[in-house]
């Protein structure tokens, strides 16, 4: 079987991703929450893995996710469902804190300006991140925050078959 060759990209990632923890603590701890992490589901995973204390929300986590609703994309829906099914945990305490982004951050989303609010917000709070974006676990490390780093997990398309377009 051929190993498929690693891009400069790829190496670079795995690279940075080396001293990046994904182990939690059982004790009562303070963290907070990306976008990412709660698309992707990763909350529920680490509360039955036993973490308990509190769990920040940052408003411009929510506004992420309304703006991604709005606009019709799934991710919003699936993160918005994922905050209110945490009010059942009873060993955590939910909390929504700092300031909405405003329309230049919003629009400036990809260029790191809602990633800036979760990581000050995480600073000011001592809270340990939780994240599933690489590129904003390396920053709150440069900022000497402690990180939850948990990979995506990547979805594969199925090519499709000549014979599967044919039927259509």
């Amino acid at each position: 079987m051929l190993k498929k060759k690693e891009t400069r990209s790829q190496k670079i990632k795995r690279k940075a991703r080396r001293n990046l923890k994904t182990k939690i603590k059982t004790t009562q701890e303070t963290y907070i929450v990306d976008t990412s992490s709660v698309i992707n589901k990763f909350l529920p995973r680490l509360l039955k893995r036993g973490l308990k204390g509190k769990i920040i929300i940052p408003n411009a986590v929510i506004s992420e996710l309304e703006n991604l609703a709005n606009k019709g994309a799934e991710e919003g829906f699936v993160g918005l469902d994922e905050i209110a099914k945490l009010h059942k945990y009873k060993q955590i305490k939910i909390s929504f804190v700092g300031k909405r982004p405003n329309e230049l951050q919003i629009k400036y989303a990809k260029s790191g300006e809602i990633d800036a609010l979760i990581i000050e917000l995480a600073r000011k709070n001592k809270a340990i991140l939780i994240t599933a974006d690489l590129v904003q676990a390396k920053s709150a490390q440069a900022y000497g925050l402690k990180v939850i780093f948990l990979k995506p997990k990547v979805i594969k398309k199925k090519k499709k078959s000549f014979f599967s377009l044919l039927k259509k």
